[in-house]
């Protein structure tokens, strides 16, 4: 009898821990003052330093075995549970609510902090023609980039760099940015290649946080000139940055500050293909004409991602995406998976007081 008033009790707290996060959207200052500079950075580099050293993902290890159990309690217990259903609803019930307090106190309150925006007192609302002029300068420097690199504007740029190598360098960029921006200061790195490269590419995924350990998962299936960005974009994750654009933003940021030229012609390359992304949604005649003054040799690089999300397109991509937005929408991110893109409301802001 307590433990069904206990259990009752668990369940029960999901609605006013729904109120409470609710209220706290509406709160950034008191999440940004207590949580993402309070208890994140203290619960963060906790899991950092607990996990970081093992070599492979711990938290795909959890993520396996709790699946594995839950099949597992639903086969061995499926007369009860079809006797009984609404004491399973019950039980399904406490078990998001435990779920939902421990994500929401290891990391998705981040959600909720204050725009990034904020910190970099820039704004965040662009004109078609400020992304046409940024795109622009974009395709100077990216040019430019991989003219330096390969000598030639038709042979594309290869990073000699191995994916471990890229995960140092990028974390010497954080450190090396933490006096100029100390709000994305880094310590305990916890970086690692996702075991499930292949599946992680099947769904689109070229990177992920796991939120109850703070591992930072990086596809290394991801083409290798585009990995700098990815791995930034994670690690701006475990520094407290929970939208999808903002971290974008960071990555961007981080690679692009790096001293080394296969970093800055990544961000670079990365930058002017969201740039581009956006010209062609709301103008193709304006897209085709910036296009044609991209270099041959960065054209190759996209034509290898390009490739490479071909070779790994499936039926179901859409449906993953389409979960991943609703997540992101129920988060703060009303754009949802568009939110990816919201980036180049950012850079516009951002180069606008620091040209590029």
């Amino acid at each position: 009898m307590f433990n069904d008033r206990l259990r009752n009790g668990i369940a029960l707290s999901l609605i006013p821990q729904l109120l409470i996060v609710l209220w706290l959207g509406n709160r950034p200052d008191l999440v940004e003052t207590y949580y993402s500079n309070g208890i994140y950075p203290v619960t963060s580099q906790f899991f950092r330093i607990l996990f970081g050293w093992i070599p492979f993902s711990v938290g795909e290890i959890i993520y396996t075995f709790l699946i594995i159990l839950a099949v597992r309690y639903v086969f061995k217990n499926r007369m009860k549970i079809k006797k009984h259903p609404w004491l399973f609803v019950r039980n399904v019930v406490l078990v998001f609510a435990v779920f939902y307090f421990t994500f929401n106190l290891v990391w998705a309150l981040n959600y909720y902090r204050m725009p990034i925006a904020e910190q970099f007192a820039i704004r965040d609302s662009v004109t078609p023609s400020e992304v046409i002029a940024l795109t622009e300068q974009l395709i100077l420097k990216t040019n430019q980039l991989q003219l330096e690199i390969t000598g030639d504007s038709t042979e594309k740029a290869e990073v000699p760099y191995d994916r471990n190598a890229i995960f140092n360098k990028t974390v010497v960029a954080y450190g090396l940015i933490k006096e100029e921006l100390p709000f994305l200061a880094y310590s305990h790195p916890s970086l690692k290649k996702a075991s499930l490269g292949a599946l992680a590419s099947y769904m689109g995924i070229g990177g992920y946080l796991n939120p109850f350990t703070n591992e930072a998962q990086v596809n290394g299936l991801t083409p290798v000139f585009r990995l700098p960005v990815v791995t930034a974009h994670e690690i701006g994750h475990q520094v407290g940055y929970a939208k999808e654009n903002e971290t974008n933003f960071i990555g961007y940021l981080v690679t692009m500050k790096n001293e080394d030229i296969y970093f800055k012609y990544s961000a670079s390359a990365y930058a002017l293909s969201h740039c581009l992304s956006a010209v062609r949604r709301t103008d193709k005649q304006n897209f085709e004409k910036l296009f044609n003054k991209v270099n041959t040799g960065v054209q190759e690089n996209y034509k290898e991602l390009y490739e490479f999300n071909l070779k790994y397109a499936n039926p179901f991509e859409p449906v993953f995406k389409s979960i991943f937005s609703t997540f992101l929408k129920a988060n703060q991110q009303k754009d949802g998976i568009k939110s990816y893109s919201k980036i180049v409301e950012l850079m516009v802001g951002y180069h606008e007081k620091f040209p590029v």
